[in-house]
């Protein structure tokens, strides 16, 4: 047999391997957990570790297998597997009344004990691994994050107390969480409210991770969390007015009256409380806004978080504070939606990449073991529901959620490793659902044997209510005050709710000194003085960049790269910081950008544009990886935390955007209306061949049909496909210079992005200018003998400059650049659109557009017939109607 030999040298590949990565560690934005270490095996433990190997394998067993033989289903539905692995005389460990050494191989208790009995060892590892409480931590491949986690769960058992008053805290929780359940079931019988019954452990696991975050000084937590309890949270932890909430379902809007807003139901609205737990200073709780679509506010927490972080940082003078240090993220799951969103692996995929981390986030499945109607083993390929978050090598914690005092401890393990390693942890909280999916759903048709075992036991809140009086830590007297004094509490609240008058809080904190428009498409300067643009642009000047400065230097030519870098460069001049996020948007799609420099030797990355001045904003270049329903969430977050950052998210091509629709449907659309959170997110969408599908956004809009009556118009969001550079550099600086914001969507060039025809000059952008939605047609020798308008948008108004000549003098051209709110212009005749898609388009402009013409006037299409597909992809087919378009519109 012939063998092949391959060798290699070790520091060339190290060397090669080190060369997949940016190095960026001086970027503004780049931020990573400081290292962590943990103790390595002392020679003498090596030693020992060799002499007890047999020993060894039966502790390997109980941390890797341990979590299979654990009690952690309520129901009993689920037997505790028998693992051969865990027995001792699979190792010849036969005498267990043996005294062994064990130093380095496990962690008895906190005093250093390093002789024990065998039997002592095995109940031990038992007691720790195969209780109510189950951890998978040894697909870690870090051995320091291995050795930790054991040696913590081994010793908490032993040096973690809780104490009577912690048990009482934790029996109110339990008790005021069923009795709102069980006053709304009375009072409001027919409302879905998705109540924690059967779940109610789930409070205990969030208060006592607000006080560990609390006494350990952070300072900020962001909770993302679906519709299931979150009542319960909101009045009992986050402290919102029940009055608001009785209010709400008495038919009220949570809004003051006055404000043009729709709401939202019961199950999607938030808090932002302060809340101490005996620390010094408070923690800041900000629970966000989420839709119906299962785990969506994932990303969205994270782009939150993220922001509020870096603000933090900016502003912090501590030179120790590191990436996690003041804020956390908690993300509240359900089961089933945790394995079946795909959300979910995109968000976690972005968990420790360093534009995107949070430095950990404390993630809880609330697990009830069924989604709607679906069993577990209808609902996932994998084993546990957590199993997905083994993809980042996350720890996960098992723990059944009878035991209150158990999931507490869970969530002190959480957050002592997230504290340590700052990175992504999990807690698999198994629990139990009373009810159907909403109160008014009869679960048993479907789960008979499980509702049947449901339907006989007894509740949390009871079960610990009754061990905590037979231990003497409550008197029956106390339970009843507890749960009566509540339940008055609740009855105060619903009579006080007939005179609550809502109050605005949106435009607080950050917010202030923005406004709420009743009028977004009015003219504003977003000039800046040519001196600027001057100053601004040498920035620019390296290698590449050399020929922009050469045509600015010959002659008045911007071309669309340099327009968009000089709205970038004046915005942070003016203080303004700006994150341009996207797949490759360093560099740009289509090699136009060059923000980051690359240097060809080292591979530091450099930034011109963070070198204006001194005071001046920052520009953090975050290329994102391979998703867009996530990061289009994230830079969403990022927008709602404050407006005096500048969101932009570019997709890799113009129709990449509908892998995020539920990103755009559910917040960017509608955000505002449904949750007054102004959002100023740009999405720049290359418009080519691969079509952006305008009238996707443009029904989202709501832009009224009728535009000749004299109205205000306040769109939720502007849909622009732009004509000329000095329209893009107006686009991106009217975003940051009004007192409000709103999401703006561009359908972006690609094919004018090095066309010699499309550019601007300095005297565009110059002060006294504005967006224009309406360019006029400059062609026509003679404007008084136009019989006919055409209205035209982006790249193919240049399509038509060039095939126009004298014979065509009757026909004006008007690059009509924003389709919502429509632009006015009362004498137009036609409309011209390149390619299928825009027919659609045509069909929300077209009445729009009529309501403006005078009496007689005529508007046709002219255009491509529509097809399923964007756009044809022969390209002999594509050149003919192409042409034929054009001959037509001028025709």
């Amino acid at each position: 047999m012939n063998m092949l030999r391959f060798s290699y040298n070790k520091t060339a590949a190290r060397s090669a391997l080190l060369k997949r990565h940016y190095h960026e560690h001086v970027v503004y934005g780049y931020r990573v957990p400081k290292p962590r270490s943990y103790p390595d095996f002392s020679p003498e433990q090596l030693k020992n570790r060799q002499t007890q190997a047999t020993l060894v394998g039966l502790v390997n067993a109980f941390r890797a297998s341990g979590h299979r033989a654990t009690d952690l289903d309520p129901l009993g539905l689920q037997e505790r597997t028998k693992v051969p692995d865990l027995d001792p005389a699979r190792y010849g460990l036969t005498d267990m009344d043996r005294m062994v050494n064990t130093d380095g191989i496990l962690s008895l208790d906190s005093s250093g004990t390093k002789q024990a009995r065998l039997k002592d060892i095995y109940q031990a590892l038992t007691d720790t691994y195969c209780g109510h409480l189950a951890y998978e931590f040894e697909h870690i491949p870090e051995t320091a994050e291995r050795r930790w986690f054991a040696d913590f769960v081994e010793t908490m058992g032993r040096t973690i107390e809780v104490d009577d008053s912690k048990r009482r805290r934790y029996y109110e929780l339990l008790a005021r969480s069923e009795t709102f359940d069980k006053f709304m079931q009375k009072k409001f019988g027919q409302v879905k409210r998705y109540g924690l019954e059967g779940a109610e452990s789930a409070i205990v696991a969030l208060d006592e991770l607000f006080a560990l975050c609390n006494h350990a000084g952070i300072k900020e937590a962001v909770l993302g969390m679906p519709h299931r309890g979150r009542l319960n949270i909101l009045i009992d932890l986050l402290k919102y007015q029940p009055r608001k909430l009785f209010h709400k379902l008495a038919g009220n809007a949570e809004f003051p009256e006055d404000l043009p807003v729709s709401g939202d139901v019961i199950s999607h609205l938030a808090s932002s409380p302060r809340l101490n737990y005996g620390a010094s200073d408070d923690l800041h709780v900000t629970m966000l806004h989420n839709p119906s679509h299962l785990e969506a506010v994932n990303p969205v927490v994270a782009g939150y978080g993220r922001a509020k972080q870096m603000y933090l940082y900016e502003r912090n003078t501590d030179p120790a504070c590191a990436l996690g240090d003041r804020l956390i993220g908690i993300q509240v799951h359900g089961d089933a939606a945790f394995t079946g969103q795909g959300v979910i692996m995109e968000t976690l995929g972005l968990s420790n990449l360093p534009h995107f981390s949070l430095g950990g986030t404390i993630h809880v499945i609330v697990n009830n073991q069924i989604g709607y109607t679906t069993p577990a083993t209808n609902a996932r390929s994998t084993f546990y529901t957590s199993d997905i978050g083994k993809m980042i090598n996350a720890p996960v914690i098992h723990v059944n959620g009878d035991y209150p005092e158990e999931v507490a401890k869970a969530m002190r393990v959480a957050f002592e490793y997230r504290k340590m390693f700052r990175k992504d942890v999990i807690i698999d909280l198994i629990t139990f659902r009373r009810w159907g999916h909403n109160e008014l759903d009869e679960p048993s048709f479907t789960q008979p044997t499980m509702y049947n075992i449901i339907r006989a036991r007894e509740s949390v809140p009871k079960m610990y209510e009754r061990k905590m009086q037979e231990t003497s830590v409550i008197t029956g007297d106390h339970a009843q005050a507890t749960r009566e004094s509540f339940n008055q509490f609740l009855e105060d609240e619903l009579t006080a709710s007939k005179q609550y008058v809502p109050e605005a809080d949106h435009l607080t904190g950050k917010w202030e000194g923005m406004t709420m428009p009743t009028e977004a498409v009015s003219t504003i300067d977003t000039g800046a003085p040519i001196e600027v643009l001057k100053e601004v642009h040498p920035r620019l000047l390296k290698h590449h960049i050399k020929p922009r400065i050469k045509r600015l230097a010959e002659g008045p030519n911007v071309d669309w790269a340099t327009a968009e870098a000089m709205a970038f460069g004046t915005l942070l001049k003016e203080g303004y910081n700006i994150r341009l996020c996207g797949q490759d948007v360093g560099r740009g799609t289509f090699s136009q950008r060059h923000a980051m420099l690359v240097d060809q030797e080292s591979e530091n990355v450099y930034i011109p544009l963070n070198n204006i001045d001194d005071a001046q904003g920052k520009l953090e270049v975050a290329n994102s990886n391979l998703s867009e329903l996530a990061v289009l969430g994230f830079e969403y977050g990022v927008s709602i935390q404050s407006p005096n950052i500048l969101p932009i998210w570019e997709a890799q091509f113009g129709d990449f955007f509908n892998t995020a629709q539920v990103i755009i449907d559910t917040y960017l659309a509608s955000g505002e209306t449904k949750w007054l959170r102004q959002s100023g997110l740009v999405m720049l969408l290359p418009h080519g061949t691969r079509r952006v599908r305008i009238e996707r956004f443009l029904q989202l809009c709501n832009t009224p049909m009728d535009m000749s009556a004299d109205i205000t118009q306040n769109p939720n969001m502007h849909v622009v496909v732009p004509t000329t550079p000095a329209q893009m550099f107006h686009l991106l600086r009217r975003q940051m210079k009004r007192s409000f914001r709103k999401p703006l969507v561009v359908a972006g060039p690609k094919t004018l992005l090095r066309l010699a025809a499309a550019t601007s000059t300095l005297e565009d952008m110059a002060p006294g200018t504005s967006f224009q939605p309406v360019l006029k047609d400059t062609l026509a020798s003679d404007p008084t003998s136009v019989k006919r308008v055409v209205f035209v948008s982006g790249k193919l108004y240049y399509d038509l400059a060039k095939s126009y000549d004298a014979t065509t003098s009757n026909c004006g051209h008007c690059a009509a650049r924003r389709a919502c709110t429509v632009p006015t212009r009362p004498s137009a005749r036609g409309a011209v659109q390149d390619s299928r898609t825009p027919i659609r388009a045509y069909a929300f402009v077209q009445p729009r557009l009529q309501s403006l013409l005078p009496e007689g006037a005529v508007l046709n299409y002219v255009g491509r017939d529509p097809l399923a597909a964007p756009v044809t992809g022969v390209s002999k087919v594509y050149k003919a109607e192409q042409a034929a378009v054009i001959n037509a519109a001028l025709a």
